[in-house]
């Protein structure tokens, strides 16, 4: 096991159209893409796409959804470790001018406890709050092992005040500092308050905040991509999560602004494509964007 993802796994769709009916209505979509959803998921997914395949401890039903989920993951090489729940997560998504609207069906009644695993090889560990009995649990146990801890939060969920104790990189949204009810800055402080070695807030096409040890906050801009270039982004805060920890597992001596630069730009070319697996950066991908895009200036 060279690393573990855990999280809430979903079916995707994704469509184009400019209208969404209601009522007695109809309308044809220009396109569509199905895929692997979630946050820790399409981590785990962009992580292996990256080189490093990680294990994956997800939701699972039994049913042709979960079974479709389980080819996608092989093909990726993704040793998938299921919590069986009655019936398979569905998102559908709807991306437009840069933002996306999304409608959840979400099964998280989980019928057994999380699945015990042996963590002998494993270099980190990445969580994005969902199935909150396991998070701490193998987060406390990593942390303990010196094995690294990252969280996606994008969300304050139940238990993610004692989580963050056992977190080395957090990595949050700004609906998480609405939570919370601070400033980025605050948020910041917060995080680093709780023992998280690196904390940052990713603000969308304004880029990220964030900080190293006892440094100073640091910006770091978005990427210019064109706007006309822009089809969905949906998960592209998921390639980011992915991709740093894929740059960590690659080269952990090297710093954690290089680590986020070729996150940055994964999540630069995520935006690009239409559903969750079309998105995924390869490593000449994200090469080809760092050269491509310069900084946002505003």
């Amino acid at each position: 096991m060279k690393a573990l993802f855990i999280g809430q796994a979903y079916i995707d769709v994704t469509f184009l159209t400019d209208y969404l009916p209601t009522g007695d209505e109809k309308t044809i979509a220009r396109d569509y893409a199905v895929s692997f959803g979630g946050n820790a998921v399409t981590a785990a997914f962009c992580c292996a796409r990256l080189g490093h395949a990680p294990d994956l401890m997800c939701s699972q039903a039994d049913d042709w959804l979960a079974r479709m989920f389980l080819d996608m993951a092989a093909i990726y090489g993704i040793s998938v470790h299921g919590r069986k729940v009655r019936e398979s997560s569905l998102s559908f998504i709807m991306p437009k001018d840069g933002k996306r609207a999304i409608v959840r069906c979400r099964d998280n009644d989980f019928l057994h406890p999380f699945p015990p695993l042996n963590l002998n090889g494993c270099r980190a560990l990445h969580l994005d709050g969902h199935m909150p009995d396991a998070a701490i649990h193998y987060a406390r146990a990593c942390r303990e092992a010196g094995i690294l801890t990252s969280l996606d939060g994008g969300a304050v969920r139940e238990n993610t005040a004692d989580l963050l104790h056992f977190i080395d990189v957090a990595v949050v949204s700004e609906r998480f500092c609405d939570h919370l009810g601070l400033s980025i800055e605050g948020t910041l402080d917060y995080l680093r308050a709780k023992g998280c070695k690196v904390g940052g807030v990713t603000i969308g096409e304004r880029g990220m905040y964030w900080y190293e040890g006892a440094g100073d906050i640091r910006h770091q801009p978005a990427l210019d991509v064109p706007m006309e270039k822009v089809v969905d982004t949906n998960g592209a805060g998921d390639m980011f999560h992915g991709a740093y920890i894929a740059s960590w597992l690659g080269d952990p001596t090297a710093s954690w602004e290089q680590h986020f630069r070729f996150a940055r730009a994964a999540s630069a070319h995520s935006i690009q494509h239409l559903g969750n697996e079309a998105s995924l950066p390869s490593q000449a991908d994200v090469a080809e964007a760092m050269r491509l895009y310069p900084e946002r200036t505003a």
